[in-house]
């Protein structure tokens, strides 16, 4: 969901299948982008850069544009110039919203996707019809904002609410809002928060059901609905002439989502991938 430029962008060979936004749209005021310094390429001034900079990312090759909305951090008309400019090159837009007020702010702007969930206040039923009206998607990373939260109650500070994120993610899938499963995993310097790879997607799954999503739901998230919902046409189920991606597990996710972590085979792209334990 990010990548400086010059660095991993789009790889589609072999086992190793990417897609990337490239670099993510920060405001030199918000924290992302502090923590980018002020020459950085993702750093958006104002809603008259926005064409020039998502120009520059087609020519990088990107599948998608994403936002970082952060209070104190872009206006509305910045969301919506780089929002409006993406869609103009017919690509996806994501919004990274930590907060209402930044849901509310990608809901107007029109994105695509709405990348974690706010940890401040629930989302309400207004925001919910919204996005189930205009067919919004949301990749709330319960993990991430799990561990923000925890994170910040060992270091004594004011505490962000994982309920606020939990009973947003319950809402959105009960008004049929599509939820898909992500992590935020990192080895990055200067983020809130290091979910492991590998492991914090059985962790989500976990969280997703524990927020009321069925465990079928919860292998939808991680399964079919990325590949419907990223245009990833070739895979995301087990059906005649797909690609050839399977997990073999010892046990029955249907009957308990913690079945997932009994990884026993897995196949990519047809290609079974031998590990030793």
């Amino acid at each position: 969901m990010a990548a400086e430029p010059g660095g991993l962008l789009r790889h589609h060979a072999g086992l190793t299948d990417i897609r990337s936004c490239g670099v993510a749209a920060s405001s030199p005021a918000s924290a992302h982008g502090q923590r980018r310094g002020r020459q950085a390429s993702g750093l958006v001034e104002g809603p008259e850069a926005a064409e020039e900079w998502v120009a520059k990312r087609v020519v990088e090759g990107v599948d998608y544009v994403k936002i970082v909305i952060d209070l104190p951090g872009f206006d509305q008309s910045t969301v919506d110039a780089l929002a409006t400019a993406a869609r103009r090159r017919g690509l996806r837009t994501i919004a990274h919203v930590s907060s209402l007020s930044a849901v509310r702010m990608a809901q107007v702007a029109g994105v695509s996707v709405l990348a974690h969930a706010p940890l401040d206040r629930a989302v309400e039923e207004v925001d919910v019809a919204r996005a189930a009206f205009e067919k919004r998607v949301i990749i709330p990373t319960l993990t991430m904002m799990e561990a923000i939260s925890d994170r910040l109650v060992h270091a004594a500070r004011s505490r962000p609410s994982y309920e606020a994120a939990r009973a947003s993610v319950a809402a959105l899938h009960r008004a049929g809002v599509p939820v898909l499963a992500g992590t935020g995993a990192n080895k990055a310097t200067g983020v809130p928060a290091w979910p492991p790879f590998g492991e914090s997607l059985h962790h989500e799954l976990e969280l997703l059901v524990d927020a009321g999503l069925s465990t079928v739901s919860a292998l939808h998230a991680a399964t079919a609905l990325p590949a419907v919902h990223f245009g990833l046409n070739d895979r995301g189920t087990i059906t005649p002439g797909a690609r050839v991606d399977l997990l073999l597990v010892a046990g029955d996710p249907v009957a308990d989502i913690k079945a997932t972590r009994l990884v026993e085979r897995v196949w990519c792209a047809g290609v079974e991938h031998r590990w030793s334990t």
